[in-house]
């Protein structure tokens, strides 16, 4: 049976920081608007500040939906499962914003992350308050093993510096502009605040 919690503390702090994936799903208020869910996995791109408050690494990619939702509305649910152990899915429903790479708190929040983390590609990080914070049973989740990180993300873009990042995201269709015409991701990219 599941439960709601006041907080991420103790056994669902460790579970959240134990496992490889999370899933985060946004929407545009818009009823015929696409609704988007992007798996995050790169090790050492969570960070839980404190019993409400998670951030993630946001990198460049296909699309930028979750930002241009967050901009819209700030709707956000973060999930993890249990692939290992105990049969378990945890959710996290909240209000999220993207911090880009201008905004002065941009460097402060950066710095709950390991350095080696950061790199060419990265454009934002979403910050996200817990409003709702539950359990559930993973029954139906499948056992699966983690091998490794994919390193091809991180290797294409270290290949590239902060111009040429720019470039490819300014290249990219449904970067600056949802698929639904929303603002998404500031184009140019925005240079680091000093």
């Amino acid at each position: 049976m599941g439960k709601t919690y006041e907080r991420i503390d103790g056994r669902l702090r460790k579970f959240i920081e134990s496992q490889p994936v999370f899933f985060t799903a946004t929407a545009p208020l818009a009823g015929d608007g696409h609704v988007n869910v992007s798996p995050k996995g790169r090790s050492g791109t969570l960070a839980l500040l404190d019993e409400l408050t998670l951030a993630y690494l946001d990198f460049g990619g296909s699309t930028a939906e979750t930002i241009a939702h967050l901009r819209e509305n700030g709707r956000i649910t973060l999930m993890w499962c249990a692939f290992t152990g105990p049969p378990t899915v945890v959710r996290v429903h909240g209000r999220g914003e993207p911090v880009f790479r201008d905004d002065p708190r941009f460097a402060q929040l950066l710095a709950h992350f390991d350095p080696s983390v950061d790199g060419a590609g990265l454009r934002a990080i979403v910050l996200v308050t817990a409003d709702r914070v539950s359990d559930s049973c993973g029954y139906a989740v499948p056992f699966m093993d983690y091998r490794e990180d994919r390193e091809l993300h991180s290797q294409y873009f270290e290949r590239k510096g902060d111009e040429e990042f720019s470039a490819y995201c300014e290249g990219k269709d449904y970067v600056g502009t949802s698929i639904d015409g929303l603002p998404a991701l500031p184009l140019p990219v925005p240079p680091r605040a000093v």
